[in-house]
């Protein structure tokens, strides 16, 4: 059994968020002990360390909640699984793309004399829209 202290320390969640976490159900409310502490079961390491890792690689909360509810069915078939990923990795791609076109358009403006304030090409393109060299 852990406390959730302990169940911080060895997972890396903030206390706040493992409260919040089983607030919303993603992990089963913890059993107390005679002094009304928390106490967290291996099942409940288990879970928060999946969580924790799911949500380290970007996956909302809803989706970890689908993972989750997947895990539970190891017969099941990994597609609903792999659709979740799948989803999300081209989310990530498409931030990525957007991302670069930033770094993009910022190195083009940031490219400049550095002379008076009068022609900076910072502050024309961010009062001119029509000024920037794509979408972004």
């Amino acid at each position: 059994m852990y406390s959730i202290g302990e169940l911080s320390r060895q997972t890396g969640v903030k206390i706040p968020t493992i409260r919040y976490y089983e607030q919303i159900g993603l992990i089963a409310p913890a059993e107390r002990s005679n002094g009304n502490q928390r106490r967290y079961t291996q099942e409940g390491f288990r879970r928060l360390s999946f969580i924790r890792h799911s949500r380290d690689l970007g996956f909302s909360l809803n989706d970890t909640r689908e993972l989750l509810e997947l895990s539970q069915h190891p017969e099941g078939e990994c597609s609903d699984a792999h659709g979740i990923a799948a989803r999300h990795l081209a989310g990530v791609r498409a931030k990525i793309a957007k991302m670069k076109r930033l770094e993009k358009e910022l190195k083009r403006i940031s490219n400049c004399e550095a002379g008076k304030l009068a022609n900076c090409a910072v502050l024309e393109t961010l009062a001119d829209h029509s000024l920037c060299s794509g979408d972004h």
